[in-house]
């Protein structure tokens, strides 16, 4: 099955070249690093134009395997409490991105909640807007796309980030795990940085439990904190030693509007102590 794209024209560019030099200007607005290996990334999946400049930010400073775990909030309803696709490929303007089958059976065998379901993910948008950038770096990059009910509890993130962990560890190779999240949604400005700023510092604190609880808690509106959540556990597991802020800003900074935006933060997850 391949799945097509549903957001191309709307969320990115539908033509190649209008694609590429989209993702190319992006690219250029990141930091000024060299690219580093990462267990994991957080990356934002808004309209490009909102929030392109945070994740070109990301994707500009790691090294992309060529298997990428992508896991992302199912914002609408979906009948498993994590749906992954295992086999076939996702067809953007930049060509077909293939399933990584062997990686995608794995996660079916290893997690718990987990089922092969590809209807949850054709109208869904927040793991398809981080394809581009992945091809885009990774010509040949596969991937494994997961997408989150929003039912799931911190006890089945527990359990899935886990089971991710011992997935990656059996495939062998090199994987990037992709968390896929807007943050607060609709606040003032002043608010979103206020609310954002706790999120973003249990994830720097690679604290799974401290993040499901804090934005539960204080009712962030982060639409994705239990992908985040299950990503944190598994690079944890992965043997994560450190988290690093690439990149945050919001709505605001592109429309002029500070009066109701959405957050977007970038963040890199690494195995690599701070110096």
């Amino acid at each position: 099955m391949t799945r097509k794209p549903y957001v191309a024209g709307s969320f990115y560019p539908a033509r190649k070249d209008e694609l590429l030099h989209t993702i190319e200007d992006l690219v250029e607005a990141g930091p000024a690093r060299g690219k580093a290996p990462a267990v994991a990334v957080v990356a934002p999946h808004a309209g490009y134009m909102y929030s392109g400049p945070v994740a070109g930010a990301v994707f500009s400073s790691v090294e992309i395997p060529a298997v990428c775990l992508i896991i992302g909030p199912a914002h609408r309803e979906i009948a498993p409490l994590f749906a992954v696709q295992t086999e076939g490929s996702w067809l953007i303007p930049l060509g077909e991105v293939p399933i990584a089958t062997p990686l995608a059976e794995l996660v079916m065998a290893r997690c718990r909640g987990v089922e092969n379901d590809e209807a949850a993910h054709r109208s869904e948008h927040s793991l398809e807007v981080q394809v581009p950038f992945l091809r885009y770096f990774r010509p040949d990059v596969a991937i494994v796309p997961v997408c989150v009910s929003h039912e799931a509890g911190y006890d089945d993130l527990e359990a899935f980030g886990k089971g991710a962990a011992a997935a990656v560890r059996s495939f062998g190779g090199p994987v990037l795990i992709v968390a896929s999240t807007d943050m607060s949604h609709y606040v003032s400005q002043a608010a979103a940085e206020r609310l954002d700023r706790l999120a973003i510092g249990r994830i720097l604190d690679l604290d799974p439990r401290g993040l499901f609880d804090t934005v539960r808690d204080r009712r962030i509106t982060m639409c994705g904190y239990q992908p985040v959540t299950a990503a944190l556990v598994a690079s944890r597991e992965l043997g994560a030693a450190k988290a690093d802020l690439v990149k945050y800003e919001t709505s605001g900074e592109r429309t002029g509007d500070f009066s109701q935006v959405v957050g977007y933060a970038g963040l890199t997850i690494s195995t690599r102590l701070a110096s």
